[in-house]
């Protein structure tokens, strides 16, 4: 049974940080795409950032870049989005999703994810 306990959220002014974690239990670490998707009131569920545990290797949606950063602790089973300058707009709730079986041009598509958190609340205020 693959468990995802996702933590870090909160109030943070604008410009602010936040590092949010997802422990990943259940199921072989190395063989999953983690993602972490967004969604804010009103709106669809976006993408953010995933990584691929084996490889390493990192993917991010436009509006992140240079800000956000996705990474892994195999140690702990646990991946991170750290996120920096944050603005209003990256008000919502953050989920983390994992998948074993994910090709690459479906790692931002949230309906490829079989494994879900049960989402975390990040509010950027002024």
């Amino acid at each position: 049974q693959v468990q995802l306990v996702e933590s870090g959220g909160g109030l943070v002014q604008v410009g602010g940080s936040l590092r949010l974690s997802c422990e990943v239990s259940g199921g072989t670490f190395r063989r999953f795409v983690v993602g972490w998707f967004r969604q804010a009131p009103g709106k669809d569920r976006e993408f953010v950032a995933a990584i691929k545990l084996g490889g390493g290797s990192t993917y991010y949606e436009d509006s992140v870049k240079g800000r956000f950063t996705i990474s892994r602790d195999n140690a702990k089973n646990t991946v991170y989005l750290q996120m920096n300058s944050l603005s209003l707009e990256d008000t919502a709730v953050y989920y983390c999703a994992a998948d074993q079986h994910l090709i690459q041009s479906s790692i931002r598509n949230f309906g490829q994810y079989d494994y879900w958190g049960q989402g975390t609340q990040v509010t950027v205020s002024s």
